[in-house]
This record gives C-alpha cells, structure tokens and sequence, in this order.
C-alpha cells in the first residue's frame, strides 16, 4: 500500500509540472537609467529586441535617467522579484554612483539579482591637436614638462576615475574640469579649451579621423574595430588603468533561480548573434555575456577598485 502511494505521489508531481509558471507569460519591463541617444539606451534596445524574438514576450525598453543611473538603480530595487523587471546596469550605477557618495541608495551587492555581463563600451582617450604629442608616451613626455598646464574634461565619474588612474600610474599632474555630461564637454575639447578627456561618445571616433582630436589609446582587452589603428592603453604603456565601462543585466534581489538561469540563457544566446554583435558594436559596445556568479565578481571586484582609488585621490563624497 505504501509503494503504491508513492507510486501515486510521483505520477502526481510528474502531472504537476514546473514550480513556476512559464516564463515570461506577460511583457517584461526593461529599466535603462539614461536618456534616449549616447549608447547605454540603444544597447538596451538592441537587447531587448533580440529578448522579445527569443522569448516571444514583449521587453519594454524604460528610460528613467538621473544621478548617473542610481534613480533607476533605485527603483529596480523595490520592484517585485519576479523577473518582469530587469535593469541594464553599467558601473556608473553599480560602482560609481556607491563609491561616491557618503550615503548610497543601495547596496549594489545586496539590493540586486545579477542575471549576466552585457558588455565593456568602448572608450578612448583623446587629446587636442594643439598639444604636441601623437602617442600617450609623448603625451605623458609634455605633461611631465609642463606640470599643471594642461586640463583635462571629465563628462562622467567613470571618466573621474579613468584620470585618477592614469596620473597616478605616469606622474603627470593635469587640472580637473568637471562637466555634466560628455555632451557639454564635446564643445570645449574640439575648440581645445580642454586638452584631453576619455569619451565614450561614437561621434568622438569621426572627430579624430577628421583629425579635430587625437585618439592616444583605448580602454579595452583588444583594440576596437571601430578605431583599429589605436593601440590599447596596455600596448600605450599604461597597464595601470585598469577601470573599464562594462554593463550587465540585473533583477530585484531575491530573483527565482528558475528564472535567473533562464534569462541568462537567452541572453547569452543573444550576445552571440552576429547581428547583436554588429548592432552593438556600432554603438561602442563589445558584447561580453557571463554567468551571474561572474557578473558579481566583476561588480564586486570593481567596486573595491573604486572606493580604494576615491580615497587614495582623496575625491570629497557628495
């Protein structure tokens, strides 16, 4: 009698199906914390195409931009954790925005459901023309023999960083000139009030073949296809910078693992798409997929990077 309730027991599990309904059964929202245009809201889009034709269910691209991507950081934190809210992150909002400030909106770490790395933007390092150096080493050279007569423009605080690192690593001392956003910016390095500036801009790469800027060394593993003829900051011969722009996709923390596993699937199976790759890259963005558990590694690796350089430049917290 009792083998044959168990019996009845499997047969009745086996009817049952899986613990959690089909997933996604309804559109999904996809937070983006920028505005339309620059390359965090097309990637976005470009994902969430390819999720909407893999998964047959609407991904409804909502810009929520401010305070570097943390409003929308926010936001994602107080949603429910059933996977129809996910959140392109990049590390403006996951490192940055934290490292920062003297009192975060939210634990990256804690507040979040890693699901899987997007990719690394690209960014490069320009120069004005009217500085005297067509390489980073002669760069370096001439900031070394001018101290403080260069500036540098920062649109961002990844760009911050970028700069922090790289005085550091040579020994050059440049002059700080925030501004807010790479948009304000653009104006000022083109007409060489500012002498350099790490952009992510694509329209920068057309300013420099153009030869208004000088494209001195891009922060990427490889050099980018967009720009092949820059050497990356490693064969530069500042190894040193190590900060990159990554992006990844983030739920709620406490995400059903059913549904973690499932999104990083397909995002994976996504990023592998030539025309994913294509789309992405014209955009600046080298597509990188990872597991979640790499994906929190590299978050977490990369925000005690940032809090260790924001106190050795002594960088006061908002």
């Amino acid at each position: 009698m009792k083998k044959l309730n168990f019996v009845m027991a499997l047969a009745l599990l086996a009817c049952a199906g899986p613990a959690f309904p089909q997933y996604p059964s309804k559109p999904v929202r996809f937070i983006v914390g920028f505005p339309p245009g620059g390359s965090a809201d097309p990637t976005t889009r470009i994902m969430g195409q390819a999720l909407q034709e893999q998964l047959k269910q609407p991904f409804v691209v909502e810009n929520r931009p401010g305070a570097d991507s943390a409003l929308a950081a926010d936001q994602v934190t107080r949603m429910a954790p059933d996977g129809y809210t996910i959140f392109f992150g990049s590390n403006s909002a996951m490192t940055a925005a934290v490292a920062l400030r003297k009192n975060p909106m939210y634990d990256p770490l804690k507040d979040f459901t890693p699901i899987s790395l997007v990719g690394r933007a690209t960014v490069i390092l320009y120069s004005h023309p009217s500085v005297p150096a067509t390489t980073l080493k002669e760069f370096v050279d001439y900031a070394k023999a001018n101290p403080g007569k260069l500036n540098y423009g920062t649109g961002n605080p990844l760009s911050i960083l970028y700069n922090v690192q790289l005085m550091q690593a040579t020994g050059i001392d440049m002059h700080h000139i925030p501004y807010k956003g790479e948009g304000p910016l653009m104006p000022d390095i083109v007409a060489g009030r500012v002498h350099s500036s790490f952009l992510s801009q694509g329209a920068a790469i057309g300013l420099a073949k153009e030869g208004k800027l000088r494209a001195l060394a891009v922060l990427l593993k490889e050099r980018t296809p967009l720009f092949p003829e820059v050497p990356t900051i490693d064969e530069a011969g500042v190894p040193q910078v190590t900060v990159r722009q990554w992006a990844g996709i983030f739920g709620p923390a406490g995400m059903p693992r059913e549904i973690v596993q499932k999104l990083n699937a397909e995002v994976n199976v996504a990023l592998k798409r030539a025309d994913v790759q294509e789309r992405m890259r014209s955009y600046g963005y080298a597509a990188e997929g990872s597991t979640p558990e790499r994906l929190l590694e590299i978050n977490r690796e990369d925000l005690a990077l940032w809090r260790k350089l924001v106190k050795d430049a002594a960088i006061p917290l908002e």
